[in-house]
């Protein structure tokens, strides 16, 4: 798919067609190359790849302002089962409500997706600030957690939880004296000084999240093996969570007891609220909207080859997740489709990867109230289940 990346920027209709194997850094910079003041809320990570970004959500920095990348998706090309190449008024609005956020890989082979552009303002400002570990980090992430979700929807600020200590790294769709100001009164235990902040266009805001030099030429972001986060690493996996009610001090001093002096695993918080609380869950098969405060990503990264590296760092993972467990959802406990976790259940291969029963086990963690839909459509467009994976929507038992 690395060689489907065309991309049509029309900034007259604020849209743009996108082929899936382009990476979000080359949709930011041909967006950037026709206006300074349209953008697209989308990822932070420039070389993941429209097509898997898009088909399961689409998380990104502005998505407290607007939403995820589904919700700013107008139109789509597909090839189906029958070799056949759909585009929205073809396909139907069962088939394109599910790639938007079910998977693509489940119904077809996404070609392209029109997208909608969001007008950005000509200065946005980021800032990154540390917090003391001998001014208590769990009142501190306690404050957070009240604070992040119902602040101005201009603001996103996640939460880094690392070693020894915690971050909190933000975008803010404005000026920094604004954001100063708005922090002093809703968190002024964040301490955020103007000092602190650091204005820039929102194309240099992408290079900085992506650990690059923000003020070198945006063109490095079309460079799939120049843009490379200096986090990096050979290996790497991830799970998560979504919380529903704020955790109580005690359990992030435990959380963070838990975190402190690892070097290969972190936990980064991601705040909901804004237009994510707004956009009905039934909208798209993306579930996770009203209710949930914010997203937790457990991080692994190893660099050293052979199963006893690995070995060590999916142990700290899944000791970690299964402590989680009386801390965040529940019934079913959430899951993000986009970091893929066969821990939370998998296809059986001698059953040809249809087992309604198997799927539902991790569709409803992923879609929640979505996926007897997603399974609907799964059924109409690919019957034979042709398209199929350990994961995948699973087609309807057959009647005898």
């Amino acid at each position: 798919m690395s060689n489907l990346r065309s991309i049509e920027v029309n900034i007259e209709t604020n849209s743009a067609w996108v082929q899936s194997g382009a990476i979000l850094g080359e949709v930011y910079y041909a967006i950037w190359e026709k206006s300074k003041v349209h953008g697209f809320p989308a990822g932070v990570c420039p070389t993941v790849a429209v097509g898997g970004h898009f088909s399961g959500g689409g998380y990104g920095n502005m998505m407290r302002k607007f939403g995820l990348s589904v919700d700013h998706i107008v139109d789509a090309q597909i090839v189906d089962a029958n070799g056949d190449l759909l585009d929205r008024k073809s396909m139907g609005e069962g088939l394109f409500w599910a790639i938007r956020g079910g998977g693509g890989a489940s119904f077809g082979i996404v070609i392209s997706y029109k997208i909608e552009l969001v007008e950005v303002p000509e200065t946005v400002t980021v800032f990154q600030v540390e917090s003391n570990p001998d001014e208590g980090l769990a009142d501190f992430v306690y404050r957070w957690q009240v604070v992040a979700p119902t602040t101005s929807n201009d603001l996103f600020g996640s939460n880094g939880t690392a070693s020894f200590q915690v971050s909190i790294q933000a975008l803010y769709l404005g000026k920094a004296d604004d954001v100063v100001s708005l922090l002093s009164k809703d968190f002024p235990e964040l301490g955020l000084k103007r000092q602190d902040c650091t204005e820039m266009s929102w194309i240099e805001s992408v290079l900085w999240y992506a650990s690059l030099n923000y003020r070198s030429s945006p063109k490095v972001l079309l460079d799939r093996k120049v843009v490379r986060s200096p986090n990096d690493t050979n290996s790497a996996k991830r799970k998560s969570d979504f919380v529903v009610n704020p955790v109580s001090r005690e359990g992030l001093g435990d959380i963070l007891k838990r975190v402190a002096g690892q070097l290969q695993f972190s936990m980064a918080f991601s705040p909901h609220g804004g237009e994510m609380s707004e956009i009905p869950a039934s909208s798209s098969p993306f579930p996770h909207r009203a209710g949930n405060l914010y997203k937790i990503e457990y991080v692994g990264n190893w660099n050293e080859a052979g199963e006893k590296a690995e070995r060590a760092v999916m142990t700290q993972l899944r000791r970690m997740y299964s402590f989680m467990a009386p801390l965040v959802s529940k019934n079913p406990r959430r899951a993000y489709l986009n970091y893929r976790d066969l821990d939370i259940g998998k296809m059986s291969h001698g059953k040809g990867y249809r087992s309604y029963e198997e799927g539902k086990v991790y569709g409803m963690k992923y879609f929640h109230g979505n996926f007897d839909r997603l399974v609907k459509v799964k059924t109409e467009v690919d019957p034979a289940n042709f398209f199929r994976d350990e994961q995948s929507i699973p087609t309807l038992p057959m009647k005898l």
